[in-house]
């Protein structure tokens, strides 16, 4: 399986020039801190997390829900900020952007892949992959064609460009979303319990996508609260109680809310 990566512009992807936070790492988490405001007054999502993560790592973030994994992910991801701290991905200061340019840094640098897929239900399985490409203005029309149809063979699902994502499998569909989010040819892929979803066999298949990503040089953060899954990684960061603890930690939590 190989990953057909274009020329890049110069705001992420392929190689891991220029995409590096001050300290050399592609993901670096410094004191952060994220409170929502609730009518109780403010809870602590995220409490103080220092956190690096080196290009080509394959990275379990774990822990049982309401942890504040997805909250962590949305720092990295940039889909939000945090109120104190600082976060840098991709050799980018997040915490300093917009909302528009933190819209076009995530659409180059970082692939996305949903629990539940989030395909667009009204276009093709090629168009989903495609938008993303289109956003951004990556590529020429028919280079984005030619990609979006050949990271749809890659994870074997070339014969079922044309139909709608109702039309295909729920494992299916996580396969579209992992070529979407490889169209940009980002340097990082975060993955929210990706197989939350799926049987263990279609599981497997999806864990196998990603290693062959990693062995060519991406970087995969993926959250779950599946501790047999966790193990098959590189490396596991254990989250209770919006803190970071440390692997054994982590897994007794998950372990006696699994009991």
């Amino acid at each position: 399986m190989r990953i057909f990566s274009g020329q890049g512009n110069g705001s992420g992807g392929g190689s891991n020039g220029g995409i590096l936070s001050p300290n050399g790492h592609l993901i670096e988490l410094r004191q952060v801190v994220k409170v929502y405001q609730t009518h109780a007054g403010g809870v602590a999502a995220l409490k103080g997390i220092d956190l690096t993560v080196d290009p080509g790592e394959f990275v379990a973030v774990l822990g049982k829900s309401g942890c504040g994994k997805s909250t962590l992910v949305n720092m990295i991801t940039g889909i939000d900020r945090p109120s104190e701290g600082e976060v840098y991905v991709a050799g980018t200061a997040l915490h300093t952007l917009g909302e528009s340019k933190l819209a076009r840094w995530r659409g180059l640098n970082v692939g996305v892949v949903f629990q539940f897929f989030q395909l667009l239900p009204s276009i093709s399985v090629l168009d989903n992959v495609i938008m993303p490409m289109d956003f951004c203005g990556k590529y020429s029309r028919r280079e984005r064609r030619e990609r979006a149809m050949h990271l749809l063979d890659m994870v074997g699902l070339k014969e079922h460009a044309f139909k709608k994502p109702s039309e295909v499998s729920g494992g299916q569909q996580q396969r579209v979303a992992i070529a979407r989010a490889l169209a940009n040819d980002p340097p990082l892929v975060v993955a929210d319990e990706p197989t939350g979803n799926l049987d263990s066999r279609t599981a497997d298949h999806v864990l196998e996508i990603f290693q062959a990503l990693v062995d060519e040089g991406k970087t995969i953060l993926m959250v779950t609260h599946d501790l047999d899954l966790a193990r098959r990684l590189d490396r596991i960061v254990g989250m209770v109680d919006g803190e970071l603890v440390d692997e054994e930690s982590a897994q007794r939590t998950v372990t006696a809310l699994a009991e």
